[in-house]
């Protein structure tokens, strides 16, 4: 088993606050569409056995429902029905305080952070028993920006729920996030659910073992040569700036959390509401004429999430809308290579959880809209209802 709860980490982070990154990340762009039913279970699949129990599951999440991973599988919770459900793991987490020194993590930010429910792109897990699910249930560690940890939660029914954790940047002049580490957002977890009281005191945590990939996935090397030392130091990461993308530290497995006790679910409702101005280069993000083809995106995006609870249920409404002026440029110099050009982006989720079956869904569109020629559009669509319909879609129509 390995002990990963007690962190020596920097005191501070000084610099942390305003990372320096110039990038080019793709908007965010999915929408309404025509989707196939019955996806494929995708694969390599892998089989968990642990206290006597075993379950199968493929150990990655995506938002395509396909068999292209996109985040690894961290976190495990398993007990009780009522213990190891989503619902009593969120309510543990968000009484907490952020106060981890204990544990050795610097009472400074984002280190200090609490929870509460976040916004994030639906992804979904696949497990044999139930299939596809969707992430119902987000929570993040600090605000939208500029750093968080992140955690999707995937309930699998039996007593058995997984999730996904990440320590990630948002990219400034954009709504876009850059994960920075996979582990050391497992290990604020493991510290966070330590100290839920939740945990068997006899045998609290422990692992899998190997079950995907290690390193997994990469930092563009503009955006790690934007980052402070420390923050370079704390995820693992090379000192010097980096001419290649850095990889991302994971040691390959899942921390497994023995749950006996649950939490309970407080009735309310909480909104979350702002905007975000996007003001950054990127490559054209569909219908590009080729690999050169970048634009300076600028305008602002409204975010809002309701999310609402009962002792028992678990509701999520969350929109996103965005009228942005597209400006053709050279992307080294910046300089502008064309007249500018409207678009607009619309986002859509909805999640759900109740004693009776959880699901999650994502509708997005984005429109460009050239001064001379056809508009274009990309669609996309995420559905995933527990043990039902699952389906993702992606159409894009350049001119006629």
């Amino acid at each position: 088993m390995k002990t990963r709860y007690l962190l020596l980490l920097p005191a501070a982070l000084t610099a942390c606050d305003a990372p320096r990154i110039p990038t080019a990340p793709e908007i965010q762009i999915n929408a309404l569409a025509a989707a196939r039913s019955a996806p494929p279970a995708p694969a390599p699949l892998t089989t968990l056995n642990l206290g006597g129990e075993s379950r199968t599951l493929w150990p990655y999440l995506n938002s395509d429902l396909s068999s292209a991973p996109e985040d690894p599988v961290s976190l495990v919770f398993r007990g009780g029905t009522a213990a190891a459900d989503p619902r009593s793991i969120r309510a543990a987490l968000v009484k907490l305080d952020g106060d981890r020194s204990a544990f050795g993590f610097p009472n400074v930010p984002p280190f200090n952070c609490t929870w509460s429910d976040a916004i994030g792109d639906v992804q979904a897990a696949f497990t044999d028993e139930n299939g596809w699910v969707g992430s119902a249930i987000q929570l993040g560690c600090g605000d939208f920006g500029p750093m968080r940890f992140h955690v999707r939660l995937f309930g699998m029914g039996n007593g058995w729920t997984i999730g996904g954790a990440h320590f990630e940047v948002l990219i400034p002049g954009t709504t876009t996030h850059q994960v920075l580490s996979w582990e050391l957002a497992e290990q604020l977890v493991t510290v966070d659910l330590l100290r839920t009281g939740l945990l068997d005191p006899a045998n609290p945590i422990g692992d899998t073992g190997p079950i995907n990939a290690s390193p997994f996935r990469t930092i563009p090397a503009v955006i790690y040569n934007g980052l402070p030392g420390d923050l370079r130091a704390v995820i693992g990461g090379p000192a010097a700036d980096q001419t290649a993308d850095v990889p991302i530290q994971t040691d390959g497995q899942a921390t497994v959390f023995n749950v006996v006790a649950a939490a309970q679910q407080t009735a309310g409702t909480a909104i979350q509401d702002f905007t975000v101005q996007f003001n950054q280069v990127i490559p054209k993000p569909f219908c590009a004429s080729g690999p050169a083809d970048f634009v300076l995106v600028q305008g602002p995006v409204h975010l809002t999430e309701t999310i609402q609870t009962t002792a028992t249920d678990y509701s999520t409404q969350f929109h996103a809308t965005g009228k942005l002026t597209v400006t053709p440029v050279e992307p080294t110099t910046g300089s502008v290579t064309g007249a500018p050009f409207s678009a607009t982006v619309q986002q859509e989720q909805a999640s759900a959880f109740s004693d009776t079956g959880a699901s999650a869904s994502e509708k997005l569109l984005q429109t460009l809209v050239p001064t001379a020629g056809s508009t274009n559009q990309l669609k996309t669509l995420l559905e995933v209802v527990t043990g039902g319909r699952a389906a993702a879609d992606t159409k894009v129509k350049c001119g006629n």
